[in-house]
Order: structure tokens, then C-alpha cells, then sequence
């Protein structure tokens, strides 16, 4: 597991250990080359390969693109699209040596269907579902899946760390789905390597709406 908060991934840790699993904490921002390599080469030495490589780090900045800067915008796709693409790229040689190797996105329900106030982040997570269906017809000679998974609202944390808080829309996260049952639909997404996955009732239907109305707006 990695994550730049050193705190709550080792106590996260400690309770997978505590309950009986295996697991290994490694504080790291992936949007370091450095820290990506660094991430990696603990992965090969420890295990040999990968697995499975789940993206789901990201960042996001609530209000109009009017009143926004450059630098709120490349810091969400340097987050949310550059760092996870990287971070596959490194990835492929170990997930090669993997077992039923894949990898998971978790892009979010403005990759499908964007959001006014969410300008930069509906960009991201846009992007990071095309690089996705691309690299899923790429890896599918080497036996890699690639996976995606769009959430709706979730109670994370991420309405505490906005890069802008200025939108009028009102979100309450705390009626969103809990963390606990994204992450236990992520893995039964990956156990029936479903292609594409989305998370939540609201997601649901402006995915849809989106789908067979897509000159609609949402906002």
C-alpha cells in the first residue's frame, strides 16, 4: 500500500496485520518519478511481480474554470491522469511477471458524464478513462487486464482537501457511500474482471442519462 499520509496508511497496515492478512506500507507521492521507482523496486524485491495495481489516488478543486488558475489545473492532472499513467508504464514489466496480472482505475462518474464547478477534475478522470479502454485493447496481448471503476458520491475526504472550495452546489459526503463499500465493490469487480464498473444511484443515472441523452446538461 502506499499513500502520502504516513499516519493512516500504518495504521491501516496494522489492522490488516492485526486481523490476520499480510500487508506492507510505503509513504509515497506517485507523482515523483523517484518515489514511483522507489514504490516498484520494493514491490520486485518483496514479491518478485505484481499482482494487481489499483490507482485510486486523487485530488479535485470545486468552482469555475473561469476563476481558476494553470497551476490548480495541471496540479489535478498531474495527480489525477500523469501519475497513474506513469505509474502503469513503470508497471507493465513486473505486472508481466504477475499472476492474472490487472490493473484497476478508480476514475470517478465525472469521467463519464462532467460536472460544471468540476472543470479540472472531469478532465482528469475523462482522460484517465480513455487512456484506459486504450491500454485495455494494448495489454490484452500480454494477458493484463485493465479494469475501471466509476464511483458516485463518496464519504472520503476529499471535500476537506480542495484545492478551490468556491462552487454553489451542495454536497453532503457524508451521505455518499462509505469507503468500506467502494472498496469491497472494487474487489468483487476484479474477482469477476468486470471491464467497467459504476459505483452508486446517482452515478447510475447520469451515466445513463448521459449515454442516450448526451446533448443534456447536468448543471
Amino acid at each position: 500500500m502506499t499513500a502520502r499520509s504516513a499516519d493512516k496508511l500504518n495504521e491501516l497496515a496494522r489492522k490488516l496485520v492485526a486481523a490476520g492478512g499480510q500487508a506492507t506500507a510505503l509513504v509515497a507521492d506517485i507523482t515523483l518519478p523517484a518515489d514511483r521507482s522507489r514504490l516498484l523496486d520494493s514491490i520486485d524485491r518483496q514479491f518478485g511481480g505484481l499482482d494487481t495495481l489499483i490507482n485510486n489516488a486523487g485530488v479535485a478543486s470545486f468552482g469555475h474554470f473561469a476563476g481558476s488558475t494553470e497551476a490548480i489545473l495541471r496540479q489535478v492532472m498531474e495527480v489525477n491522469f500523469f501519475a497513474p499513467a506513469e505509474l502503469m508504464r513503470a508497471a507493465l514489466p513486473l505486472l508481466e511477471k504477475g499472476e492474472q496480472p490487472a490493473i484497476v482505475n478508480v476514475a470517478s462518474m465525472c469521467g463519464r458524464c462532467a460536472l460544471p464547478a468540476w472543470p479540472e477534475y472531469s478532465a482528469s478522470k475523462f482522460a484517465l478513462c480513455g487512456l484506459t479502454e486504450a491500454l485495455r485493447a494494448e495489454l490484452v496481448r500480454w494477458g493484463i487486464d485493465v479494469l475501471l471503476v466509476l464511483p458516485g458520491l463518496t464519504n472520503t475526504g476529499l471535500g476537506q482537501h480542495l484545492l478551490r472550495n468556491e462552487g454553489r452546489m451542495q454536497l453532503d459526503y457524508t451521505k455518499g457511500m462509505s469507503p468500506e463499500t467502494v472498496a469491497s465493490r472494487i474487489l468483487e469487480a476484479l474477482e469477476a474482471n468486470r471491464t467497467e464498473t459504476v459505483l452508486g444511484a446517482e452515478a447510475r443515472w447520469m451515466v445513463r442519462a448521459k449515454r442516450y441523452f448526451p446533448g443534456s446538461s447536468t448543471g
